[in-house]
């Protein structure tokens, strides 16, 4: 793990002395060592590649499998990102691949699950112990005839892996322990289990190699990132779509922890922020844009922006932009990877707008009420009522139409 030892040393234009009075220290060095940890996870899946692929071979070879990528929070976020990244890469017609997340999947199952159709569930889980993460994993074994589990984490003790542990129908896949974050907010472990789906699913050295040398000149920005967080404001929005959206999600997500909620924080598609969610702009309202990668999308992005700045109601608009970034040569890099620099500037900005509020970023809320694990779920058993095995047996029919 990367560290801060040397009292002379700055991570994100910081000193350790200055880091450790703000109680930022492991929030600074999370998001620090992020593209250093992209190596060494792409480094050790060399020698997990082969097993995790001889499990998931079988898998995707069944006609009808269905992919459920699944978390709570921060970690739902991760199939919000890469399911239309890999919605036409499935090897078979008629295979299904969603993003669900636990908290739907544990409260209403029957809209969700399907008791007839093969079901690999993709659990990510920073500590594997969240309530939902966990009890989802029973639901699904319990209401799904054929059901399969891998579980990518960042915690060797969590109840993810142990749960894995010695069963034919699981496969787990540890990242680094320096994945498994300190602090409370995820960032090494959002990435890190982003990048662990992809390198999985669809692999793209190119792409990956590019992403990080991005990620590595958006930490070389931090001192204009900083002078942007300290222009005062009320509420920010974050703008993307298709897979950016998820990344938009995560980063507004971000802020408002990192702010412990001083700060309103909304997310939503360029297209989808005209309908409504444009009326809370004004003159204290910073706007970020995920511009897209790609020609035909980013008219979208371009047209909002214009809009944006014509009206001049907001107090800031952000435009990240690989185009504006990349001093690579030409490559065809998709959104899916964008979005490791993009979420590497986002999680920056919201540190430093933290710091600037006062609020200690590695424990952003104290008084504990919101918690690193959740807190406070009580998981009830799965009724055996006729009605609700109806319910489950006529989401099997509809999904075999």
């Amino acid at each position: 793990m990367v560290v801060c030892a040397d009292k002379n040393s700055t991570m994100l234009g910081l000193s350790t002395a200055q880091l450790q009075q703000a109680g930022a220290s492991w929030t600074a060095q999370e998001i620090s060592q992020q593209p250093a940890i992209w190596q060494q996870l792409a480094t050790e899946f060399t020698a997990i590649e082969a097993s995790l692929r001889s499990w998931l071979q079988p898998l995707l070879a069944l006609p009808n499998l269905r992919i459920i990528f699944t978390g709570a929070g921060t970690s739902a976020y991760i199939g919000q990102t890469v399911v239309p990244h890999l919605i036409n890469k499935l090897p078979l017609p008629g295979q299904r691949i969603e993003a669900i997340s636990t908290t739907d999947l544990v409260s209403h199952p029957q809209l969700y699950l399907t008791a007839e159709i093969p079901t690999l569930l993709v659990s990510f889980g920073r500590s594997g112990n969240s309530p939902e993460s966990v009890a989802a994993l029973a639901v699904v074994d319990a209401l799904v005839a054929q059901s399969f589990h891998l579980m990518i984490s960042c915690n060797a003790d969590g109840q993810l892996a142990r749960f894995a542990k010695d069963k034919a129908n699981c496969a787990l896949w540890l990242l680094p322990d320096a994945c498994h974050d300190r602090s409370f907010a995820m960032t090494s472990s959002f990435t890190g289990m982003l990048l662990a789906t992809l390198l999985l699913f669809a692999p793209d050295v190119q792409a990956f190699q590019q992403a990080t040398l991005l990620s590595e000149q958006v930490l070389l920005q931090h001192q204009s990132i900083r002078q942007l967080a300290q222009t005062p404001c009320r509420r920010i929005v974050f703008l993307g779509a298709g897979c950016l959206k998820g990344i938009a999600q995560e980063a507004a997500l971000k802020y408002l922890e990192l702010t412990s909620g001083q700060i309103g924080s909304y997310y939503e598609s360029p297209l989808g922020f005209r309908h409504g969610p444009k009326s809370l702009v004004d003159g204290q309202t910073h706007i970020v844009l995920l511009k897209s990668c790609d020609a035909y999308s980013r008219l979208y992005d371009q047209d909002l922006q214009q809009e944006l700045q014509a009206n001049g109601r907001a107090q800031a608009i952000t435009e990240l932009d690989i185009a504006d970034w990349a001093t690579l040569p030409d490559s065809a890099m998709t959104d899916v990877w964008s979005a490791f620099p993009y979420i590497v500037y986002c999680q920056t900005l919201a540190f430093y707008k933290a710091l600037q509020l006062g609020v200690t970023p590695d424990n952003p809320c104290p008084g504990g009420e919101v918690n690193r694990v959740v807190q406070g779920v009580t998981i009830y058993p799965l009724p055996e009522t006729a009605a609700f095995a109806r319910d489950v047996v006529l989401t099997a029919a509809r999904g075999n139409r």
